[in-house]
């Protein structure tokens, strides 16, 4: 297949489904190549109308609510992530043999002859967190990189705006990929891509587990170095083995435990490399230790030893020295809402984990604590609790339920844990927050920690999980004036 150039572009019709971040990227980007863009998009709120009138300032064409169709004359269709496949849109396009791509797709028909190597970062969870780990430890090699795709910038404007005013070129791009993104981009070959894990999510935009599987192990398809796989989740070295990957091409796992060839892994505190070293049989590179992950937040959950873990191995692919590992661990920081400390207050510590959206984000982050006052609740997504109130039950001392789905988290627990004291606040407002941790608070014995995992989406209540993890931290900062 000939590569695409920009100027291939041109005078072609190109309809771009939503008016999100990566849409309106999409839409500028094109029209600045020459294509003739119209943009649709189902909502017609007063943000949504304040977008178009800026676009349609630019000479691009928008349609809102019911306009939100398959203009005549289409050429390509450029969708935003979220949209379904199953949408009539895309069905349209289909009866009119018109190609539905994402605009990661696009990104990447338009890397030049030099372009930067991608490094692709995909899971059910730890994306972020691991992609900025990696965008870390780069820079900490002096390589002129950045974290884009799904982690919020928009990789179309930075392949796009490669090498413009002087700037100097990428070396090395640590990508982020959500499984919608994938799901439309069929020519993407990175350099060398992870899946840190799956489990079941976004089920009802995939239609099945298996679905959902296959889009995400689409980030190895023609990986030319490295595809590094969770040795504790099978599920994501059998995607190596199906995957269609380059010649020479090896297969790297990571593991908290010892690693064997090619792995690597935890020894006495130490992150080791058996994988990128002369021979893997007898020897092993000693990286950093365990306390460089994110210093001074406490010992690192195991979750995120793993991610660091993943991100070393896609940086020494890309061959990067050990010390830079160290290095760029040392000086990465977590973002807020992701086991983010809060306070402590009365020997109960306080943690925030609003990121964690679903169950195996919560039972990760209830793995990580010994004795838990939990706060969990929101919009499920068709997610059953059972398997993560199992695992997690001898480390309960109480539950606090808020949200629109809060009964099956409640049920789960009747069954699996009858024993833990069950708080079941009976509202969706903002203000079940506070009373949230006042519960828990009352429930929580000196050396526990009341923990925000609430293994579901925040849209019942939040604006989004930023909104409800500031809550949080706003509650437990009122509890602490109020009592000190």
């Amino acid at each position: 297949m000939t590569t695409p150039s920009p100027a291939d572009f041109a005078g072609q019709h190109i309809t771009v489904a939503g008016l999100g971040v990566s849409g309106i990227s999409a839409a500028r980007a094109l029209a600045g190549l020459g294509a003739r863009v119209t943009v649709v998009d189902g909502g017609d709120s007063e943000k949504q109308q304040a977008a178009a009138h800026e676009l349609e300032a630019e000479g691009i064409t928008v349609r809102l609510g019911d306009g939100a169709t398959l203009p005549a004359g289409t050429d390509l269709v450029v969708t935003s992530p979220g949209w379904k496949p199953d949408s009539p849109l895309f069905a349209a396009a289909a009866a009119a043999a018109v190609d539905v791509v994402g605009d990661v797709e696009i990104a990447w028909r338009l890397r030049g002859p030099d372009a930067a190597a991608w490094l692709g970062v995909t899971g059910t969870n730890g994306k972020t967190t691991t992609v900025r780990m990696l965008a870390s430890i780069l820079a900490a090699e002096g390589l002129h990189t950045t974290a884009v795709g799904n982690i919020g910038t928009p990789i179309i404007d930075v392949v796009l705006g490669q090498g413009k005013d002087g700037e100097r070129p990428y070396d090395v791009l640590a990508v982020e990929l959500s499984s919608y993104q994938l799901h439309w981009a069929p020519s993407l070959r990175a350099h060398s891509a992870t899946v840190l894990n799956l489990a079941p999510d976004h089920l009802d935009w995939h239609g099945s587990m298996q679905a959902y599987a296959a889009d995400k192990g689409r980030i190895y398809e023609g990986n030319t170095v490295a595809c590094v796989y969770n040795v504790a989740d099978k599920a994501t070295e059998d995607l190596v083995r199906e995957a269609d990957v380059e010649e020479g091409c090896r297969a790297i796992g990571f593991t908290l435990g010892t690693p064997g060839p090619s792995q690597l892994g935890v020894v006495e505190g130490i992150l080791v490399d058996r994988a990128f070293v002369e021979n893997r049989q007898q020897q092993a590179q000693e990286l950093a230790e365990v306390s460089d992950i994110a210093p001074g937040s406490g010992t690192p959950a195991p979750h995120n030893i793993a991610n660091a873990l993943a991100a070393a191995a896609l940086a020494r692919a890309f061959g990067v020295r050990p010390a830079a590992v160290r290095d760029g661990l040392r000086a990465f920081h977590p973002e807020a809402h992701r086991i983010q400390h809060i306070a402590d207050l009365d020997g109960v510590t306080y943690i925030d984990d609003s990121k964690a959206t679903n169950t195996h984000a919560a039972e990760a982050s209830l793995a990580a604590y010994e004795h838990i006052v939990w706060i969990a609740g929101g919009l499920a997504k068709g997610a059953t609790f059972d398997e993560l109130v199992q695992k997690s039950a001898a480390r309960l001392r109480g539950v606090v339920l808020i949200g629109a789905d809060r009964a099956l988290i409640r049920e789960a627990l009747a069954r699996h844990a009858p024993d833990v004291p069950v708080v079941d606040l009976d509202r969706t407002d903002t203000g079940a927050m506070p009373e949230a941790v006042r519960e828990a608070t009352r429930l929580a014995e000196p050396g526990d920690t009341v923990l925000l995992a609430p293994a579901c989406a925040s849209m019942d209540m939040f604006v989004n999980y930023n909104k409800r993890g500031e809550a949080f931290a706003d509650a437990v900062g009122e509890l602490t004036a109020r009592d000190h």
